[in-house]
């Protein structure tokens, strides 16, 4: 693990000068090495673009624009783990912010110790491995979107289509919590308004397919009151 710190590429944005100083101080003296600082939101994003980090550590209130306006426009093209962090400690905030394409979720006044373990809780868990351009694999599962298959432990499960298609999206998005509304736009391309009870019965019938006891399931996990992620972890 101290090699692959050494490896990624941190950008935090935070309008607060103390504390991009208190953290690229305490990430530095942790082994990260390539630490990325912003005090804006358009600041942010240049870096984005330009550096391409590993992980992001975000402030919700910027000056020139909200942090979640900033995640919204880096999910257009990213997949980077985001932790958000955020004076503000509403549930609804943090529904917000997960469902926008968050990962985690941080209030201040924080410890940077944890600041320090979530993020190496977030590249830890980042470990699908990408075969070629269509093919996932992650624990047991083989995904090879070309094929329209998934394989459990060399078997092919046999997936309805829309079932391939909420798994993969799933998958894409390893160990994140992903909103009902974002499922329902990215798999089923409509408004979540009425089709909660579809994706219900969807998960369902995937979990019987793809778990080992669907009635425990390790895999497809639901987060109550924010959704559901894909375990790739298994645990």
């Amino acid at each position: 693990m101290e090699t692959l710190i050494k490896e990624k590429k941190i950008l935090i944005i935070d309008d607060e000068e103390d504390i991009l100083r208190l953290l690229s101080t305490v990430l530095t003296k942790e082994g990260f090495k390539n630490i990325h600082t912003a005090e804006t939101g358009v600041k942010g994003l240049e870096l984005f673009d330009s550096v391409r980090p590993d992980i992001i550590i975000l402030d919700i209130m910027l000056p020139d624009k909200e942090g979640y306006e900033v995640c919204k426009k880096i999910r257009e093209t990213s997949n980077v783990p985001i932790l958000f962090l955020s004076a503000k400690t509403e549930e609804m905030d943090r529904i917000l912010g997960f469902a926008l394409g968050g990962d985690d979720y941080i209030t201040k006044p924080f410890s940077p110790k944890e600041v320090f373990y979530r993020i190496k809780a977030q590249l830890r868990r980042n470990i699908i491995t990408v075969k070629d351009k269509k093919t996932l694999s992650f624990g047991p599962f083989e995904i090879k979107e070309d094929e329209m298959e998934v394989l459990k432990n060399g078997v092919n499960l046999e997936l309805k289509p829309k079932e391939l298609k909420l798994f993969l999206y799933l998958a894409k998005n390893p160990n994140k919590i992903i909103s009902k509304e974002r499922i329902c736009d990215e798999v089923w391309g409509e408004e979540y308004i009425g089709f909660d009870n579809t994706i219900m019965v969807h998960i369902r019938r995937l979990r019987e397919k793809v778990e080992d006891d669907p009635s425990k399931p390790k895999y497809i996990v639901n987060v109550k009151g924010l959704g559901y992620k894909l375990n790739v972890e298994g645990e």
